[in-house]
């Protein structure tokens, strides 16, 4: 028995997005942000219980409404037959899952007993015409949420494979949730969910007293405390039926539209997506009110909903919504709204400020109010650019990503082979069989296998990789502003790391210690925001840094094995805190260590001026690694892959 929707504490945004997308599933779903803790699936759940049942046709595996039959649909033309009542279906898609499980498959079973080809539907199927709900949805791999992104944009989903070509109707509403500090969505996939809603747990006493009291009530007697809430949970399901009816009848007048785009306008959304969304959301608003047309109110909630995610301008700015932008631009918007004859547009805006406040770079250096030692100094970094891929050789065995080369469930099939592999791989199965079909005794149309017949598909993709950072923030790298220019220069590459899915870590090193600044994580934004306030100056604990890298990549090899790592060490190479005598050979020996324990690295030589010494270059011996200027990283400048090296056994 799921929670009673009605029961649930606060989450105002989250209930009132989840209702307007039951009332108009076009809206295009709901992203569902927050820590952890938070009954983001308690509330999903408990409003699938809300939704109208559904009639379908009986014994059509893609649920055909009888009063309207998909004339595409696979199990096409249905006989008339009574109309089967049953619950809207709340469908979830684990992390997990493969593309055959979420758009479906060839019958194998059928195609090789039977001779025939026949098509086996998956979780997109499942979901049409109730609630497809993905948990922790920033951590399925980027091509399963395009998938499901279209098929919800669309209404269908169309698959194409393995000689099945099929189209059916896959309309449901979507769900989905994540916890930022695992990682963020790509701005491309964040802009294709409808609404976006950012949840947090209470903070003052009575509503958390509340919670424990409602939950420790559920779960010593669910059908008590459910029934304590139903006359709620069906007053809210009457509700949504009432507004489903209503939705066609509700007008939108021009003013409402111009409103619309007004704010759109003010909030530098990309493309029209956020307007149309609006608009959906707005009306879908005014039907929930028992409103025949849509009014400032609709908009301003609607606002609230579909904005906060597409006004990122970059991938590292936190999402959300100003108040006070959006209050100035609801003022300006209604000016724009009551205006009969808008006139041609202006040929050239005013700049206003940006979306990160004030613009001035803070002082690189700064002293204590009485006028004392200088404190640790921060730079400011540098212009981001497109970094060149730092790439691992050989095979990998990771996490699905867009970095080295791995052997993978996802990517394009190598060969077929008997023994490990991803999935089954019919042709070579079906031609390792049938040199032995005569001598088995075949006498019907399916084929006789037998346990060595079987072949797999050998598949090379892409995995995502650890990239952990040592940065040397000492003094000599600090020297002639060269810090702002490393800074920007780690950026780039924590922007090429977030684009291509990986993990990130940093360890920084100055004065007379070394730190690990940010714990290897997948929220890359965590280690963007580390590096904007990286203090520098001091002297050099070269091998100190190494060291911690190489006890910090050790750990993280007892946490995920399978997860191949990139150390990128970004330094001078002017040693000057020594652990036994020289901090040179210190250093060079703890390079060794790493090389060792056989872990891939790049060095990005920071040495400036006239006089070189070569020292990173004498460090990335030791490591058995690439080295690479700090200016040769711009993939503007330089192309090709630096591929990352270690040494051999």
């Amino acid at each position: 028995m799921s929670y009673p929707f009605s029961a649930v504490v606060g989450h105002d945004d989250l209930r009132l997005a989840l209702l307007l997308n039951a009332v108009h599933p076009a809206i295009g779903g709901v992203l569902v942000r927050g820590e952890k803790g938070t009954a983001k699936s308690t509330i999903v759940r408990g409003l699938a219980a809300l939704l109208p049942a559904v009639d379908v046709v009986e014994r059509c595996r893609f649920s055909c409404d009888p009063a309207a039959p998909d004339p595409q649909c696979p199990d096409a033309p249905h006989e008339p037959v009574e109309a089967l009542r049953r619950r809207a279906r709340l469908v979830e898609l684990p992390v997990g899952a493969t593309e055959d499980r979420l758009v479906g498959s060839l019958d194998l079973e059928r195609a090789l007993t039977e001779g025939v080809r026949s098509y086996q539907p998956g979780l997109l199927c499942a979901a049409h015409r109730g609630v497809l709900y993905v948990d922790e949805v920033n951590l399925l791999h980027d091509h399963l949420v395009d998938l499901l992104l279209d098929a919800a944009a669309m209404g269908r989903a169309y698959v194409e494979r393995e000689g099945v070509s099929v189209s059916h109707a896959a309309s449901f509403l979507l769900v989905g949730t994540m916890n930022p500090e695992e990682g963020e969505l790509r701005p491309q996939l964040l802009d294709r969910f409808g609404l976006t809603v950012e949840v947090r747990a209470a903070r003052d006493v009575d509503s958390r007293t509340e919670v424990i009291r409602r939950r420790l009530a559920f779960e010593a007697d669910p059908d008590t405390f459910a029934g304590r809430w139903s006359t709620s949970d069906a007053a809210l399901a009457d509700r949504i039926t009432a507004a489903r009816a209503a939705l066609p009848a509700v007008r939108i007048p021009d003013a409402e539209l111009r409103r619309i785009a007004a704010l759109c306008a003010a909030f530098d959304v990309d493309g029209m997506r956020a307007d149309l969304v609006l608009a959906r959301a707005a009306v879908a608003h005014a039907a929930w009110h028992a409103a025949d047309t849509v009014g400032e109110r609709d908009v301003e909630a609607a606002a609230r909903l579909a904005l906060p995610h597409r006004r990122r301008r970059d991938p590292f700015d936190e999402p959300g919504i100003d108040e006070d932008q959006l209050q100035q631009a609801l003022t300006d918007a209604a000016g724009e709204a009551n205006r009969d004859d808008p006139g041609p547009p202006p040929d050239d805006e005013p700049d206003g400020p940006g979306p990160g406040g004030p613009g001035g770079a803070p002082d690189q250096s700064t002293v204590d109010g009485n006028g004392g030692a200088p404190q640790p100094r921060v730079a400011t970094p540098g212009p981001a650019f497109r970094a060149r891929l730092l790439e691992l050789r050989g095979l990998g065995e990771g996490a699905p990503g867009r970095r080295s080369k791995a052997r993978s469930t996802f990517g394009r099939t190598l060969r077929a082979a008997p023994g490990r592999g991803a999935g089954l791989h019919l042709v070579g199965t079906l031609t390792a069989a049938a040199p032995h079909q005569r001598t088995r005794g075949r006498t019907g149309a399916g084929l006789l296998l037998r346990p060595p017949d079987l072949r797999r598909a050998v598949r090379e993709g892409k995995e995502s990789n650890l990239v952990l950072f040592a940065v040397d923030a000492s003094g000599s790298m600090a020297a002639r502003s060269r810090m702002s220019a490393v800074t920007g220069a780690v950026l780039s590459l924590l922007l090429d790391a977030y684009q291509r899915r990986d993990k990130v870590g940093l360890v920084t090193f100055r004065g007379g210690t070394a730190e690990l600044a940010l714990p290897p994580t997948s929220s890359v934004e965590a280690a963007v925001a580390r590096l904007r306030r990286l203090p520098c100056g001091g002297s050099t604990p070269l091998a100190e840094g190494l060291l911690r890298a190489r006890h910090t990549l050790a750990v993280e090899r007892l946490r995920d094995p399978h997860r191949r790592a990139l150390l990128v060490l970004v330094t001078d190479g002017r040693a000057t805190v020594p652990i036994t005598k020289d901090p040179v050979d210190d250093a060079i020996r703890a390079a060794g260590m790493l090389a060792a324990d056989g872990v891939a690295s790049v060095v990005v030589d920071c040495e400036h001026g006239p006089v070189r010494l070569g020292l990173p270059h004498r460090i990335a011996e030791a490591l058995g690694g690439a080295c690479v200027r700090l200016d040769e990283l711009s993939a503007e400048r330089v192309t090709g892959v630096v591929h990352a090296m270690r040494r051999s056994a």
